[in-house]
């Protein structure tokens, strides 16, 4: 049986991760194709225990200690889930990986390189994403977005500086050379976060199928 794919979307708060994905998930599920859906952190019973504390939680919190708490969740959800679907030939989509982690942690909270990407060698066993999406949209329109959600998360609350910091690390990611020094994120797609949601669906299927026709040609966007 083939190895499934692995396709992360990322992005800065409220950039539209969660529901592109669900869209997408919809989409691959109409036409049979086998397709799980997890995020970051969460996804297992051990994930959802550390999503409540690095991000519902009031508590102060150790930089070094927050990077490894989503490293710990992050190692639970690829041996529980992640790999066993890439082996079933599934396609994942996955809400965060390693970009959330180089943007919040490294250049956000301004963690040491080369210790956080040891921790992610660790946590990830070398496991490289097929395709990264990046949605772009401007900090202040994601944060609107997020905040009309409801109340701020934890990490939402970290300030407009923290949150300028975030975005424009994010931008960074997609320059050739950035990649080239950073195989471990695998290919990353730039994508224009902004408009609604279908408008947005079009450009994320377009650079799918452009990069897998198999299986994501399949997909239908009215």
């Amino acid at each position: 049986m083939a190895r499934g794919k692995l396709i992360v979307f990322e992005g800065a708060e409220g950039a539209g991760k969660t529901t592109q994905i669900r869209l997408i998930a919809d989409r691959l599920t109409a036409a049979g194709i086998p397709v799980i859906a997890v995020r970051e952190p969460g996804g297992t019973p051990v994930g959802d225990a550390i999503r409540e504390i690095v991000l519902e939680s009031d508590h102060h919190m150790n930089d070094a200690a927050e990077a490894l708490l989503f490293m710990a969740s992050r190692a639970e959800l690829i041996g529980r889930e992640v790999l066993p679907a890439l082996a079933k030939g599934s396609v994942v989509l996955l809400d965060r990986f390693f970009l959330s982690t180089y943007a919040y942690q490294i250049v956000g909270r301004g963690l040491p390189e080369e210790e956080v990407r040891a921790a992610n060698r660790l946590a990830t066993g070398g496991l490289v994403p097929d395709l990264t999406l990046l949605l772009d949209v401007a900090p202040a329109e994601g944060l609107g977005r997020a905040d009309a959600r409801g109340k701020r998360d934890r990490i939402e609350r970290s300030g407009d500086d923290f949150h300028d910091r975030v975005g424009n690390a994010f931008r960074r990611f997609v320059e050739p050379a950035w990649q080239h020094s950073h195989p471990e994120c695998g290919p990353i797609k730039l994508i224009d976060g902004t408009g609604d949601e279908a408008t947005v669906l079009k450009r994320v299927v377009s650079a799918l199928a452009s990069a897998f026709p198999q299986p994501f040609g399949s997909i239908k966007v009215k």
